[in-house]
């Protein structure tokens, strides 16, 4: 029976289309943003989207041939009988389809007897069937044959998503992640599309479980899927995926300037915080084997007994002065967090949640009890502000002892005697809710109290790092991609991980180099520090009872190669700070895949073992054991070797040497980057001068400098340098803003055959 549209109100950007059944509202946001939306009895409020985005925005609205016709400068909507929806861009050109037909499932070849044999050995056979319950819903739309998905953060397998299918339910999964995981720890609904090479987006904002196939069941079709909550989608237009990616962040935030420090090197390992002796020995070895780093992280074994914001006393002489020691060698200490609070009626965190009614409750009234790390524990109930506005008190602790910065784990949360019901009493805000309905928000509202406290009590910009996270949680907190292990196939996924987070709003991301779980070897170790070298979350970290992973313990050549690439990092350092200002302003990742830059070469629509960092830089590294060769694509335009200045043509295919201690690395031709100092630390004090070293024969460039630590870059303090080497190779340096007081009092811009050095004079800078 057809679900006839009956008429249309428009209210200001408000449009709703009336139905036999529910209506449809059409908002528009932007001329390329369009909110789809249908009340099914659930409150709307965004975890995702912090205030209302909406501009003032000229449209049109028209009956048309049957339908209703919503029109902006670059969007076109159609509106028809049955709900159906059909995107255009300004042009015409077909984006987002509603599918006509029915679907057809998978054809699973499952009789009774084969049924009931799944079930008994767990599977879920009522999933394998297609059997729903009364609040699910689907929204199907048309595939094209060359129509290729990207997004969706950091789920596993290859960058290009289509014929694949996922779920967004974050899982802690301790089993080795391989491509047929559909939910890792993350939940990021944001699908970006190139239909017949037109870009598009939609993210889908509903926090219940939900399920995305890209094509996997039929080449006619891709469909979205929940077991509850409204249908509340939004269209995003854009000329290029770039522009997507832009209004997208738009939407849901982007991240925010890093203190510097964040994107230097950082060492972890589960076990070696038990003592104060254990990290000082890593200290002392880091500096004694000359290896860069500015982080010690800490895990669980510094706690009391696995209580959080509590720190042991019997193996560290003194939390604060410990904190201080390793200050003055140069390290920052950030310490671990869980959402599992120990259930203990001496300990204050405890005490205090259960007399104020901060954890969540069993539907009988009762606070409800599982276990994690500190044996029975109860769970702080973020989505209540109350309850974000206590937990992000408690960091204060954490803050007064000196520590730089908080890792949130285990908030997705997970749970060691079994999962967590769906029907346990957690809050929307200030409305009784469900489990079912905020498990997907809890890392994102854990990280967010972090996230406050830390701004609060330290002044600093926040360096938070979560396992769990929701689209939006990148205004807040740094990503890992959670417990991989020390395996090939994990280097490999990596690029294809950490472009899609990219590409989803998380421009700050990174992997555990050398893998959590499983031991690694000196090959993977040393092919991993290698290809994560712009990785922005640059972080070693492995498990308990794995082998230890410093780079001194497999020895030469093994040390002298990690050692070579964190100082080679470094110099880097300046290039990826400039990018995360630029990141600020566009949302676009520092680390990107190539379809990003070159959208209309088919050549990069599945490329899975290179990698862009901005517009200038491409990686090519070495995942495959034993290689010492590659073939490397090079897009359009011309690339010169990193490594000896030979310069490639694009849009071909090369073969490159690869030795054991070689990241294949090209820089567009006419490129100027900025070259930091070798040093062991990033300093608190500015720089006194800058490098920047040009590839090619001219170029021009944009630097961004401020202290590099609080939110005074907000207010205007910040510097922006402008440095121009023209055709006939004169050279140019100008402060072009001064809004931070110290500048460069030296620039050397290093050309292919020479030298050019400035000195900062009377406002200006002039050749010495």
């Amino acid at each position: 029976m057809v679900n006839k549209l009956i008429n249309f109100i428009q209210d200001g950007q408000k449009l709703t289309v009336n139905y036999d059944n529910k209506p449809l509202i059409l908002t528009v946001i932007t001329p390329e943003i369009v909110r789809v939306f249908q009340d099914r009895g659930n409150a709307s409020n965004s975890y995702a989207i912090d205030g209302d985005k909406s501009i003032k925005t000229d449209f049109k609205v028209k009956e048309k041939d049957g339908h209703v016709e919503l029109s902006t400068a670059k969007l076109t909507v159609k509106i028809y009988d049955d709900e159906k929806i059909d995107v255009y861009d300004e042009k015409g050109n077909p984006l987002i389809l509603d599918y006509r037909k029915k679907r057809t499932p998978i054809d699973r070849q499952m009789d009774e007897k084969h049924l009931k044999l799944a079930e008994s050995e767990g599977h879920d056979v009522k999933n394998l069937l297609g059997a729903h319950d009364k609040d699910y819903y689907e929204i199907v739309k048309s595939l094209a044959d060359d129509e290729q998905f990207y997004g969706l953060g950091d789920k596993t397998g290859f960058i290009n998503k289509r014929h694949y299918a996922y779920d967004n339910w974050n899982t802690d999964n301790p089993d080795p992640q391989v491509e047929s995981f559909t939910r890792l720890y993350k939940s990021i609904p944001i699908l970006l599309g190139l239909k017949n090479k037109h870009p598009y987006g939609i993210f889908f904002d509903n926090t219940y479980r939900n399920h995305i196939d890209l094509g996997k069941e039929s080449n006619d079709y891709y469909y979205y899927s929940a077991v509850d909550g409204n249908i509340d989608y939004y269209i995003i237009g854009g000329d290029s995926l770039k522009e997507v990616i832009t209004n997208y962040t738009y939407l849901t935030g982007r991240v925010p300037m890093p203190q510097k420090w964040t994107l230097g090197y950082q060492q972890s390992r589960w076990g070696y915080s038990v003592s104060q002796k254990q990290v000082e020995k890593i200290a002392e070895n880091l500096r004694k084997y000359d290896l860069p780093c500015d982080v010690l992280h800490l895990d669980i074994d510094y706690m009391r007994g696995y209580r959080v914001f509590t720190w042991r006393t019997d193996n560290y002489e003194s939390s604060e002065k410990f904190v201080a020691k390793m200050r003055k060698l140069g390290f920052r200490i950030i310490t671990i967090i869980d959402p599992g609070v120990k259930k203990d009626d001496d300990y204050k965190i405890y005490k205090e949640g259960i007399e104020k009614g901060y954890f969540v409750k069993a539907p009988d009234g009762t606070v409800y009890v599982n276990q994690v790390w500190p044996g029975d524990s109860v769970f702080p109930d973020f989505g209540r502000k109350e309850v974000r506005k206590w937990w992000a008190r408690n960091c204060k602790y954490l803050v007064d002892l000196g520590v730089s910065g908080i890792w949130d784990d285990m908030n997705e949360p997970a749970s060691f005697k079994g999962e967590i019901p769906d029907n346990i009493v957690f809050h929307n805000e200030e409305e009784a809710s469900t489990h079912k309905k905020m498990h997907n928000v809890y890392g994102h509202n854990m990280a967010k109290a972090t996230y406050e406290g830390l701004k609060k009590y330290s002044g600093k910009r926040p360096f938070v790092i979560t396992r769990a996270a929701y689209a939006g949680t990148q205004k807040f907190s740094t990503v890992w991609t959670g417990d991989n292990q020390s395996l090939w196939t994990h280097v490999q996924m990596m690029i294809p991980q950490l472009c899609n987070l990219g590409m989803s709003g998380f421009s700050f991301a990174g992997t555990d180099i050398g893998g959590f779980g499983a031991d690694t070897t000196p090959e993977l170790l040393t092919r991993w520090i290698e290809g994560a070298l712009f990785s922005p979350l640059y972080r070693n970290h492995a498990a308990l009872g794995t082998r230890s992973q410093e780079p001194w313990v497999f020895g030469e050549p093994t040390l002298s190669i990690y050692r070579k690439y964190l100082k080679l990092r470094y110099r880097f350092i300046p290039y990826l700070y400039d990018e995360f200002y630029r990141e600020t302003k566009t949302g676009l990742p520092i680390m990107r895949p190539l379809v990003l830059n070159y959208e209309n070469d088919t050549q990069v629509y599945n490329l899975n073992d290179e990698y862009m960092v901005g517009e200038d830089i491409l990686a090519a590294p070495v995942v495959q054991e034993g290689q010492t060769k590659r073939a490397v694509y090079l897009p359009k335009g011309k690339w010169i070797d990193f490594w000896n200045g030979v310069e490639h043509a694009g849009k071909t295919t090369i073969l490159v040497d690869a030795p054991i201690d070689k990241l294949p690395l090209f820089i567009k031709k006419n490129t100027i980057l900025p070259w930091g100092k070798e040093v062991s630390h990033i300093s608190d004090e500015p720089d006194e001068s800058m490098t920047f070293r040009l590839f090619g024969k001219r170029g021009k460039y944009v630097h961004y400098q401020d202290n590099g630590t609080d939110f005074k870059y907000q207010k205007g303090e910040y510097n922006l340098y402008e440095v121009k080497v023209n055709k006939d190779g004169s050279v140019k340096v100008k402060l072009e803003k001064h809004g931070f007081g110290p500048v460069y009092r030296r620039i050397t811009v290093q050309l292919p055959n020479k030298k050019v050095v400035f000195k900062y004079k009377n406002g200006e800078y002039v050749r010495k």
